[in-house]
């Protein structure tokens, strides 16, 4: 389909050139092998007017309308990234657990430093100021298709809220955010 577009492009910009050649008084339109004139209209039919003729007569009006959208990506920390974050923690037992507490209905995207899978339909945040919000995606969803990452697109109060965004995966999954809560490092 697109090949015969391209064939048919250079005919179209043509046809003005053709049309304003049929308008020029005194020639005729077989290249002046006939002596006849240009044919005049009869007084009981209507006068035949070119349409390309009369579009570039008519009033020009000229209308831009702009549009914005912006698509954020948060993509997963790569490994060298997290080896380094690590490294600046005081070193403790591996076996780090933590806890939901307190819900959250908004968080920032310029805030969201990256995005781990978790499992079900669960995301972890990783928020610049080092907190992390455990993200619940509606039931049909599963985590593992955002592994990496996903796009959202950016709101007018640039957060990301629950009941309100749905995030995109690269594969092309579309989930609506469903609950966000604090992960609370818990001391054993």
């Amino acid at each position: 389909m697109d090949s015969l577009f391209a064939l048919a492009a250079p005919l179209a910009l043509l046809l003005p050139l053709v049309a304003e050649a049929a308008d020029m008084p005194g020639e005729s339109a077989s290249g002046g092998l006939c002596d006849a004139g240009p044919m005049a209209p009869r007084a009981d039919s209507p006068a035949l007017v070119n349409p390309l003729s009369a579009l570039r007569q008519s009033a020009i009006v000229h209308q831009v309308r702009i549009e914005q959208r912006v698509v954020v990506r948060i993509a997963p920390q790569p490994l060298a990234a997290r080896q380094s974050l690590l490294a600046e923690l005081p070193r403790r037992a591996d076996t780090a657990r933590f806890e939901e507490q307190g819900k959250e209905k908004c968080v920032p995207l310029s805030g969201i430093a990256g995005v781990q899978t978790g499992s079900g339909n669960r995301l972890v945040l990783f928020l610049r100021d080092r907190r992390m919000i455990a993200v619940n995606l509606e039931k049909s969803c599963r985590a593992r298709d955002f592994y990496s990452g996903f796009y959202v697109e950016k709101s007018k109060d640039g957060r990301l809220c629950v009941d309100r965004d749905r995030l995109q995966s690269r594969t092309g999954a579309r989930c609506e955010v469903d609950t966000m809560r604090r992960l609370v490092e818990v001391q054993d």
